[in-house]
């Protein structure tokens, strides 16, 4: 019981953490809206109107309280920019940002725990140094220059011209597989070097204890000691590796490629209440975030607790 309550009120002060530093930031000392939705010739009694509608004349922490009932009741406004409920908005673009991060976001964690296994298999040698070398020239890459090499290659007359250059028409598996194939291959590939180098050290490390060498003397197999000793002793990393990208990938990366493709997710909508300075839609994507951060280190622990007994 002390666990859990213990964690609740670390999991509480996180999301207050958050959501006050955010609020500061984007709202209080955010720029003033008034002009941009009123125009600069209106009367004094107009504009107090729009301050009134968008809670200028409350004291902070009256309107800091309001942000936090927001989150807990999910009323969470409407855009500035477009006038939606920010609800409608984010029932709308999540599912879209979750159809086209999570298939490269799997992969490229796999294809990491791949390569990270056969690095730490052949430590020292060619394969290892072969791995290393990719990894690295991944992580050199900037991930916008990834994108534009495999629209080059893969979307445009120059190069094979077998996917759509921009957005987002999905009726049917073909067209989804169709509009996120270059997507997902982008951020396979800018992930990958990150992934590879993170679990190659974890790997070459589990490899060194004293376990492994007791069943290698004990005549275990090479595929037995990877994916039996190593592997599953590993897990507690690569489950908090896993569980705690998912809402930096699903926010930051579906940002750039969405703006870039012109998909209509989560992190187009982010990147448009950004450049239009949309503080509802700001503070629900920040708060929301900061809620599922939490909720995902409470699942986290119970995983750990399922690969490893000693875990308390």
């Amino acid at each position: 019981m002390r666990f859990t309550a213990g964690k609740l009120l670390h999991g509480l002060l996180l999301i207050l953490g958050v959501t006050f530093l955010s609020f500061l930031l984007m709202v209080w000392f955010g720029p003033d809206q008034t002009y941009s939705l009123i125009g600069k010739n209106a009367s004094a009694e107009e504009i107090a109107s729009v301050r009134h509608q968008l809670g200028y004349d409350q004291p902070f922490f009256a309107r800091y309280f309001e942000y936090l009932r927001e989150l807990v009741t999910l009323d969470l406004g409407a855009s500035n920019a477009s006038g939606e409920a920010v609800r409608s908005l984010l029932a709308r673009t999540l599912p879209v940002s979750l159809a086209l991060m999570i298939p490269g976001f799997v992969l490229g964690n796999l294809l990491g725990i791949a390569l990270g296994l056969a690095a730490a298999q052949h430590r020292g040698r060619w394969p290892d140094r072969l791995i290393t070398g990719f990894s690295v020239s991944g992580m050199s890459l900037s991930f916008l220059v990834i994108i534009i090499a495999l629209q080059a290659l893969l979307c445009t007359p120059y190069g094979l011209d077998l996917f759509p250059v921009r957005g987002w028409r999905v009726d049917s598996f073909a067209s989804y597989l169709q509009y996120a194939t270059v997507p997902s291959l982008s951020l396979i590939l800018v992930t990958l070097g990150y992934n590879t180098r993170f679990y190659r050290a974890v790997f070459i490390e589990e490899y060194g204890r004293d376990h492994i060498r007791t069943a290698r003397a004990f005549g275990a197999s090479t595929t037995e000691i990877l994916w039996k000793h190593v592997l599953r002793n590993s897990l507690v990393p690569v489950i908090t590796r896993f569980m705690f990208s998912i809402p930096l990938v699903v926010i930051s990366g579906s940002l750039l490629i969405e703006s870039y493709f012109g998909i209509p997710g989560i992190g187009l909508a982010t990147f448009e209440a950004i450049t239009s300075g949309d503080q509802p839609v700001l503070k629900a994507v920040v708060g929301l975030t900061a809620v599922a951060f939490v909720l995902l280190q409470a699942v986290t622990d119970t995983l750990y607790r399922l690969v490893d007994p000693r875990v308390t």
